[in-house]
């Protein structure tokens, strides 16, 4: 079974490009389904998310064609086919589909969706908002089946802002009859990226990147075509990488009020970079100071993030927290960092974390998907090899990960 090998302790300087958004890509693909006919995405990254819903996509009988990070889809021989459990359980953004092919048919059969085990994550909320658009929606063992005779407009209000439910309610109610108002909707970029999709489509959207959005019902949408944005969180973890290890690390190719919140925590503790357009440079601040983090939801610190950031406190000069509000099994990377040589402590929803500490390689497993990217950052920092093991999950998330760090001096690589 493939390994990364990581030795550490080596200074990183070049630069890292960073690549489109996972978390906007898996929605847009499954988008590209409300398009009659053709749609283009560009900038898709070559992770295994989109692999995996590629795959999907033959099922559903699309046609397409790759041209570098360019990706073309043809539905005009769409069927909509039950998504079997061996595709839907390999990752969270397989939901998609049901938004997408619920508006298309009015019916979608798909079991459970799956990820990365970071704690409860149910998707109630996407099903009140299909009911109230007029969908039934059945439960049969593991398998969701949801139907409606027509799709209605609907003023739809979510318990919780989730990013998941406020894009499948979007897909949902685009061919709807009349006028759908999601309140309290997520504000994340993803949120604008799908929104700006389905616009070029013709759809009629208003709102997205706000807390209400509002969706007229169309008839027809078709020849859509859109960029994947930067991804914030693959460059935000290469950022804190830098403040790690970096002598001069350039990030490129990011939006900056994307990561405000992650270069605020940097600047609390000491770290000092240079913004220019889209591109950030930073070294490795020698004077780590001590921070609290609280997860929220877009425009807050993002809770994809905060495994990555416990790193950088590890190295800090005193006791951080870290609360996370949004998952409650989130903390596993920092158990894995103890064995490391890491002092980190959890009490319920909260990380107490005590530096600055020295690590030392060792054997491990990645857990989930930002918990390896704590873990690759760890190795980086630590004296001696590390073995990280069950590395697909990480390459779900970060597209060409070692080449991209190997290019700035890094000693990773992948070994069986």
């Amino acid at each position: 079974m493939s390994k990364l090998k990581i030795e550490g302790n080596n200074c990183l300087t070049g630069t890292i490009n960073v690549s489109g958004a996972k978390n906007s890509a898996v929605a847009l693909l499954p988008a590209a389904l409300l398009c009659k006919n053709s749609s283009k995405i560009y900038n898709v990254p070559k992770i295994r998310d989109i692999e995996y819903l590629i795959k999907i996509l033959k099922i559903l009988n699309c046609d397409y064609k790759i041209n570098d990070n360019a990706l073309e889809i043809n539905t005009a021989n769409l069927k909509n086919t039950p998504i079997p459990e061996e595709l839907s359980e390999q990752m969270r953004a397989s939901y998609y589909f049901m938004g997408s092919l619920l508006a298309r048919f009015k019916k979608v059969e798909i079991s459970f969706p799956g990820g990365c085990h970071i704690g409860a994550r149910p998707i109630d909320l996407h099903i009140k908002g299909f009911k109230a658009l007029g969908a039934n929606v059945e439960i049969i063992k593991n398998k969701y089946i949801i139907t409606a005779e027509k799709l209605h407009g609907a003023r739809i209000y979510l318990d919780f802002p989730s990013v998941g439910a406020t894009i499948n309610l979007m897909l949902a109610s685009s061919y709807a009859e009349g006028t759908t108002i999601i309140e309290n909707a997520a504000r994340e970029p993803e949120i604008v990226n799908v929104a700006s999709f389905l616009i070029s489509m013709g759809a009629k959207i208003t709102g997205a990147g706000t807390n209400t959005i509002i969706i007229e019902g169309s008839e027809i949408l078709d020849n859509g075509s859109t960029e994947v944005f930067p991804d914030r969180i693959e460059a935000s973890t290469y950022i804190v990488l830098g403040a790690l290890v970096g002598k001069d690390l350039k990030i490129k190719g990011f939006i900056k009020d994307h990561i405000n919140s992650v270069l605020t925590k940097l600047n609390e503790c000491g770290v000092k970079f240079k913004i220019q357009n889209d591109e950030i440079t930073i070294s490795k601040c020698k004077n780590l100071q001590t921070t609290d983090i609280k997860t929220e939801v877009f425009p807050g610190f993002p809770t994809d993030m905060q495994q990555v950031f416990t790193v950088l406190l590890a190295k800090a000069n005193g006791i951080s927290t870290v609360t996370e509000t949004i998952y409650e099994s989130r903390f596993k990377s920092a158990e894995l960092i103890n064995t490391m040589g890491g002092n980190m402590k959890i009490k319920d929803n909260v990380l107490t974390i005590h530096g600055p500490v020295e690590l030392k390689g060792k054997e491990l497993y990645i857990p989930d998907l930002r918990g390896g990217a704590a873990l690759v950052l760890a190795a980086l920092i630590a004296d001696g090899t590390t073995y990280l093991d069950n590395i697909t999950l990480l390459l779900r998330g970060y597209e060409d990960i070692v080449e991209k760090l190997q290019n700035v001096g890094a000693k990773i690589k992948i070994v069986e």
